[in-house]
């Protein structure tokens, strides 16, 4: 919701924060995906 907020809204990033109550920390927050992961992904969908 707060990355529709600033990408619809034009409102500010720290706005969105604040508004959502949300850290920086968790609005920035990119999973990083093992390589055991992507090897039990493929398993699954093949």
């Amino acid at each position: 919701m707060a990355i529709g907020a600033i990408n619809n809204r034009h409102v500010s990033i720290a706005f969105a924060y604040r508004t959502f109550q949300i850290s920086e920390t968790c609005y920035r927050y990119e999973r990083k995906l093992g390589d055991e992961n992507a090897l039990i992904a493929t398993g699954l969908f093949v």
